[in-house]
């Protein structure tokens, strides 16, 4: 599913044309993306708000509408986008929620498998599903300290350690293989086995390849669309991940892949990675 560079990148598109524009109404297609709201209620909700900040928190597009808050989790095969015409096909077929602006124009969550969700959050559900997850790796006060305090003390391996949300905010299975190709660190390795200084490598890893993600719009393998509906770049520049098979940029071992460590394709240098 899209991780925190996609997300990233969809809010930093949505935000200019969203920002305090008000919803006259919406229409939801299927109910089974819902989580603890039903359709009356999220439709009465939504009429006659204004969208006051659209921001990313983990892997979830959050819009702020001042007493309710509604989360989007795009999911493998959602998207967000803007429309300023009619939808067309597909776009129709597809379109799970949609919402009238008073400008005219449609904000429309697409999910072709319906695997996304949609949470509609009061400040106290707000406040504990934020509490719910660990900090954010693009934060100014992520530094490599705060990295091995949120993932070093469990027992799991390090990859499986860094994809937990409830540790670390919208690190998945493409940027967590990434970011350990990059610091040459076992992704099977216990978190609470690796060092101060492996920490810090891998902080300095983690940080820079999801903000060079962000630069590149995230990752298109598949159905992820940017907020403009375009395709991210970041595929082309991944070293480790979709790899396996292939030969290492470092040493040119043939990289292995291995569904052992969390039941995903996990793509590695057993020569390089330590």
């Amino acid at each position: 599913m899209p991780e925190l560079p996609e997300v990233e990148t969809i809010v930093r598109d949505l935000r200019p044309t969203l920002l305090e524009r008000s919803i006259i109404r919406a229409e939801l297609s299927h109910t089974d993306v819902l989580r603890g709201v039903s359709r009356p209620a999220l439709l009465r909700g939504l009429a006659g708000t204004t969208i006051r900040e659209v921001f990313r928190r983990a892997k979830h597009a959050v819009f702020d509408l001042g007493a309710r808050r509604l989360v989007v989790q795009p999911g493998m095969t959602g998207s967000l986008l803007v429309f300023d015409r009619p939808l067309t096909g597909d776009e129709a077929k597809y379109a799970v929620l949609r919402a009238t602006l008073d400008d005219g124009r449609l904000l429309v969550y697409r999910d072709v498998r319906r695997i996304g969700t949609l949470l509609w959050l009061d400040a106290k559900g707000w406040d504990r599903y934020d509490a719910a997850i660990g900090p954010e790796p693009l934060d100014d006060a992520f530094t490599p300290a705060a990295l091995h305090r949120a993932v070093g003390r469990t027992r799991q391996a390090i990859k499986k350690g860094l994809m937990d949300q409830r540790l670390l905010a919208g690190v998945g299975n493409i940027y967590a293989n990434e970011a350990l190709y990059a610091s040459r660190i076992d992704p099977s390795r216990a978190a609470n086995r690796l060092s101060a200084e492996e920490y810090g490598t891998l902080h300095e890893a983690l940080v820079r390849i999801l903000r060079a993600a962000v630069a590149h719009q995230g990752t298109t393998l598949r159905d992820y669309r940017t907020g403009t509906g375009d395709r991210g770049h970041f595929q082309f520049e991944l070293l480790a991940y979709g790899r396996e098979g292939e030969p290492c940029v470092r040493c040119g071992t043939r990289l292995a892949g291995t569904h052992a460590i969390d039941a995903r394709i996990t793509v590695f240098c057993h020569r390089c990675q330590v």
